[in-house]
């Protein structure tokens, strides 16, 4: 039995009287007599068990969306059912008061940030109750049990119980670098339309026949059809398609060091942010390193995809935890966002041979393999780079990192002596990774790092030109 504010006012109400003409015997009498109407309030109210529940929710949403959960609720007892209905979900579900939630129908209006509801139904009725869920983590969320608190008619008492009822939302990654993909795409249409002479290299593929204008390459010229049609001609080429694009997410104990966004210094952000007219656009990036490669891992997969080329996606530390392959297409997108929904950093060092054993188990041809990775120095000389070569000798090897936000704020500070040793802390610490960065290019790999909001643009502008220049 749970007792209500109104059982308290009654028995404060009950004692003022005894307090003013004390009588022996009647704060006892009060309280038998007070106890005595909390029973049998709670003996007229509903059984919270006699109550029929069915709980119906999205399969999916994107984190940064509003979902909702609907819960029904019937009355199947004999007596009037007044209660409050709590539907219980994770912390990283249920949003704060005052968000705004999207979804409600016309008259349906929904309380942000409310799992519990007012319920009031004659027996053998059905109500309908929406508790908005707004994700703040990916990965699966599981229900807990609706709990329902049933009321007499005198609401001073009340019956409980709680109730399993099963369900499961899968969170997907938010794919905040969305917006990069038009002006991305658009460069690569116009990678299409150029000439020999602006896309050469051993990688291109012949597209059509022209004829010559002052400028071309005269390596281009088509002797053959020069002379069949007496005019001189030249081949134009298009960047290669059908290739294979394999992007590899370290799961390991570095991808879950957390990196900031906020407060970054105009000049800083500027500095690395490889510009473009979609690039100074809001995003809710942060979290962990593997937040930003997820990200990264997104926008490189839709591109490469509609580049014409064959995606494959692995996230792996000691043991393989996700891995698309074989999609393209419409099917590409949301397949990387459901495999790539529940992978989560383990506090593990990658075992380097066996993700080069991945690598090499799935891809023989050459390939365009993408490390999304940490660039810390202890890391990568004791994990990456002995067995950089086993990978740069047979595909192109790019290698990503995300850059700390909060280091590169700190490097640009100024305001005080204390501040000064953390700049220098700061600039030491990008000394090194820039000292580990000139020997992964050596060992032929090229090396993107990029402030969070900027790694996948940078990451999709190293793709396409690596492209333009017949290097896949």
């Amino acid at each position: 039995m749970a007792l209500t504010w109104r059982a308290v006012v009654l028995a404060v109400l009950g004692l003022i009287p005894v307090a003013l003409f004390p009588v022996p015997g009647t704060v006892v009498a009060w309280a038998l007599v007070v106890a005595a109407v909390c029973a049998v309030d709670v003996a007229l109210a509903a059984s919270p068990r006699a109550v029929a529940l069915q709980r119906r929710t999205p399969r999916s949403v994107r984190l940064g969306t509003t979902a909702r959960s609907e819960l029904v609720v019937t009355n199947t007892a004999r007596r009037r059912l007044r209660a409050v209905v709590r539907d219980a979900w994770p912390p990283s579900l249920v949003p704060d008061a005052g968000v705004h939630t999207d979804g409600a129908a016309a008259g349906e209006p929904l309380v942000a940030g409310s799992a519990r509801h007012d319920v009031d139904l004659p027996p053998g009725e059905s109500a309908r109750v929406r508790t908005p869920l707004r994700p703040t983590r990916r990965g699966d969320r599981v229900a807990g049990p609706v709990t329902i608190r049933s009321f007499g008619p005198l609401r001073v008492a009340a019956r409980q119980a709680s109730i399993a009822v099963p369900a499961r939302l899968r969170v997907l990654p938010e794919f905040a670098s969305r917006r990069h993909l038009p002006s991305r795409l658009a460069r690569l249409r116009e990678m299409d339309g150029r000439a020999a002479v602006q896309v050469r290299g051993e990688g291109t593929e012949f597209d059509s026949l022209r004829e010559y204008v002052v400028g071309d390459d005269v390596r281009s010229i088509d002797w053959r059809a020069t002379a069949r049609r007496g005019d001189v001609v030249v081949r134009t080429w298009r960047p290669e398609r059908d290739r294979r694009v394999v992007i590899v997410l370290d799961t390991g104990r570095t991808s879950a060091a957390r990196i900031g966004t906020a407060a970054v210094p105009e000049d800083v952000a500027d500095a690395d942010r490889a510009g473009g007219p979609d690039d100074d656009a809001p995003s809710s990036l942060g979290g962990t390193r593997l937040e930003a490669g997820i990200e990264a891992a997104l926008l490189l997969g839709a591109l490469a995809d509609r580049a014409g080329d064959r995606v494959q996606v692995l996230a792996y530390d000691r043991a393989l935890r996700a891995r698309v392959a074989g999609a393209s297409g419409p099917r590409l997108l949301p397949a990387l966002a459901e495999s790539l929904s529940t992978v989560e950093p383990a506090l593990l060092e990658t075992d380097w041979p066996g993700l080069v054993g991945q690598v090499r188990q799935r891809v023989s041809q050459r390939s365009l393999v993408v490390l999304l990775t940490s660039l810390d120095p202890a890391a990568v000389e004791t994990g990456l780079l002995p067995v950089i070569d086993r990978l740069s000798g047979t595909h192109q090897v790019v290698v990503a990192a995300v850059a700390d936000a909060d280091a590169a704020r700190l490097r640009a500070d100024r305001s005080s002596a204390a501040a000064v040793y953390d700049a220098a802390a700061a600039a030491r610490a990008d000394l090194e990774r820039a000292a580990v960065s000139t020997v992964l290019r050596q060992h032929g790999a090229e090396v993107v790092e990029a402030l969070p909001d900027d790694l996948a643009p940078r990451l999709a502008d190293t793709y396409l030109a690596l492209k333009a220049a017949g290097r896949l």
